[in-house]
């Protein structure tokens, strides 16, 4: 059985790769990729990812993740490619021993860092944000792999980057 962390990351993938209109598409491809979830657990989970849906340039509605925030104007125009992910702010990622900071564009990193404090991996103690970077304490019983694979659930694309 596939764990809640594997789930939001799927969501988060199938939205940033497809254009996603409706809570039915959404469950069946996660259906068919071995998830076993209601509809109310979807919506739940849409919630916690604070994912929401815009209306396309063909007249109906799309999924977009709160980092696409501006940019649901590019998914309605083109496909989503790994180019797209660029456009999460982030820049890369390295540990400073137990530390980790998070590199961003200029004014990216105070977004990310609210959305990692608000949605409090277990993983992360906190965070500390600046205009371009983030500095993330994890708690100390983690390892570098699994807080990575927390922030991955925000960051999509941070194995890419990361020194």
């Amino acid at each position: 059985m596939k764990n809640k962390k594997e789930r939001l990351l799927a969501i988060r993938e199938i939205i940033m790769q497809q254009k996603i209109s409706g809570q039915d598409e959404l469950l069946s491809l996660l259906v068919e990729k071995g998830f076993d979830l209601t509809q109310a657990t979807l919506s739940r989970d849409l919630k916690q990812l604070q994912i929401a849906k815009v209306a396309s340039n063909d007249g109906g509605y799309i999924y977009i993740l709160p980092e696409m925030g501006g940019v649901g104007k590019m998914v309605n125009t083109r496909p989503v490619n790994n180019s797209m992910l660029a456009n999460s702010g982030f820049v890369s990622l390295e540990f400073s021993r137990h530390l980790a900071v998070v590199r961003t564009r200029p004014g990216y990193a105070s977004s990310i860092a609210y959305d990692i404090d608000v949605n409090a991996p277990h993983e992360i103690l906190g965070t500390i944000a600046g205009d371009d970077t983030i500095l993330i304490i994890p708690r100390e019983e983690y390892s570098r792999e699994q807080v990575i694979d927390a922030l991955s659930i925000f960051i999509p694309n941070i194995r890419l980057n990361y020194k």
